[in-house]
């Protein structure tokens, strides 16, 4: 287990921000990561987990605690059964789930990080989330000291939620269970508009699995989504903010606003979300409010090619890219009543 001092952290996020670890651990094994925790368990000590670091938002001043960066090891398919380390690489482990012949995740494709974050932020993209395919996951309870196997159900999967989410500091997820399918070098049933059309199929129909984790790859690419250390747009945490879900009273009163700023033909986009609820567009709302497309003149920036990603020009802080971030947020709160809720985990700092 490697151990490092007053060790920078901003290379280990892909926002390329944030100040030092007092100690920083990386971690090769599952029961690397367990005696880590427990460590810092039973010492008291601050512990900060760090997977992939593209959810991560570090303030300037770094993390005085121990920071442990899982970089685990273990893809192992059986049938239509896949098990991932949680220090996997997600993309890697979806290229390799379609060199396979296994569909289901096709369309996460080019998302950072590492396997273990995908169910704790429920990680969904292009029509699929990992809540669909995940069967169990392996964590360390920190409030039992033991190891745990907990089943979909007992995840409590929402829209970018989980049981993990709820509550960060009770588990250390260790490994990822999914149940894919062989549909014979078909994807899974394509869901997302965008996505059949680039694919030239109907919605609900299968395309070639390969064709599909490519054309998915190309529109995160021309929305910046997919890590290039030459491309500032890419100097990102993704979607910063999540998708506003509206109760019928508050939709109402975001329609009323929308067509009062925009015009009486004015129509927000919209998505059901469940009874008595309605998904609208982050990125929309951001546009509208009057922030567009690279939009900002300091170091951290809107995206060039995608509203609702926040970026690091080069040279920005962490307290550059909180301004712009609380800039958007009041701006489309003004505009539009609607409050948008950041993505990406804070350490040390808050919106």
């Amino acid at each position: 287990m490697q151990e490092l001092h007053d060790a920078p952290l901003a290379p280990l996020t892909t926002f390329r921000l944030g100040g030092p670890a007092a100690r920083l651990v990386t971690a090769t094994t599952d029961a690397e990561v367990i005696a880590a925790v427990r460590e810092a368990d039973d010492t008291g000590t601050p512990l900060l987990v760090i997977g992939g670091g593209s959810n991560l938002v570090i303030g300037d001043k770094g993390f005085d605690g121990t920071a442990l960066r899982i970089a685990t090891t273990g893809f192992e398919a059986r049938g239509t059964s896949l098990e991932l380390a949680a220090g996997e690489v997600w993309t890697d482990a979806v290229a390799r789930t379609v060199e396979a012949g296994l569909a289901g995740v096709e369309c996460l494709a080019g998302i950072p990080g590492s396997a273990g974050a995908t169910p704790i932020q429920n990680v969904g993209a292009y029509g699929q989330e990992v809540s669909s395919t995940v069967t169990e996951v392996v964590a360390y309870d920190r409030r039992a000291g033991e190891t745990v196997t907990l089943t979909n159900e007992e995840c409590a999967f929402s829209y970018r939620h989980s049981r993990f989410k709820a509550d960060p500091e009770r588990y250390v997820v260790l490994r990822v269970r999914f149940g894919l399918e062989d549909a014979g070098g078909l994807s899974a049933p394509v869901r997302y508009a965008e996505a059949a059309r680039a694919l030239g199929v109907e919605q609900g129909d299968r395309a070639p699995l390969a064709r599909a984790r490519e054309a998915v790859l190309a529109l995160r690419a021309g929305k910046g989504m997919v890590l290039d250390p030459e491309d500032h747009d890419t100097w990102s945490a993704g979607s910063f903010f999540t998708n506003p879900i509206l109760t019928d009273e508050q939709f109402a009163d975001f329609h009323a606003r929308v067509r009062e700023r925009l015009g009486d033909g004015a129509e927000p986009p919209a998505y059901p979300a469940g009874e008595g609820r309605t998904k609208t567009s982050a990125a929309w709302l951001i546009d509208k409010a009057g922030f567009g497309k690279g939009y900002g003149s300091g170091p951290a920036r809107i995206s060039t090619k995608h509203t609702l990603a926040l970026t690091n020009r080069g040279g920005a802080t962490t307290e550059d890219l909180l301004a712009l971030a609380r800039e958007v947020v009041a701006g489309v709160h003004r505009a539009f009543g609607v409050t948008l809720v950041n993505e990406p985990v804070t350490v040390g700092v808050s919106l």
